[in-house]
């Protein structure tokens, strides 16, 4: 269990209490309140009514965990929410992206985005 500690701001994965932000591919973020009996379905099946998602099943949530920072010098163990995202992507890929085109426009202009950007990251 992640605990908050004081001042959590910038890219942490929880900025309240009981409150979980989650990463979207176009840059966004969308904040939900959880309690003892919130799943990640929950969570995703909100996500899959606020970006009007069909094809669900392609999606899950990420937990993205930072190492290290390029310019840091010294190997620190950290535990804490400042080092962790919570991302929406598309993880399950399907077979022919034609087809999730055809069903799901959304959720393929979703991929395309994501997929975007990871290329354009990875040639920086």
């Amino acid at each position: 269990m992640l605990k908050l500690g004081r001042g959590c701001s910038g890219n942490s994965l929880l900025f309240l209490p009981n409150v979980l932000k989650v990463y979207l591919e176009n840059g966004q973020t969308k904040a939900f309140k959880f309690h003892k009996t919130t799943t990640v379905k929950d969570i995703v099946l909100t996500l899959k009514e606020k970006l009007s998602i069909r094809c669900i099943e392609h999606f899950a949530l990420v937990l993205e965990h930072k190492l290290l920072q390029h310019k840091r010098t010294v190997v620190v163990q950290k535990k804490d929410s400042h080092d962790y995202r919570c991302l929406f992507r598309v993880c399950f890929i399907p077979r022919d992206p034609v087809d999730l085109l055809q069903d799901d426009p959304v959720a393929f202009e979703y991929l395309f985005q994501q997929v975007r950007f990871y290329f354009i990251s990875v040639n920086r």
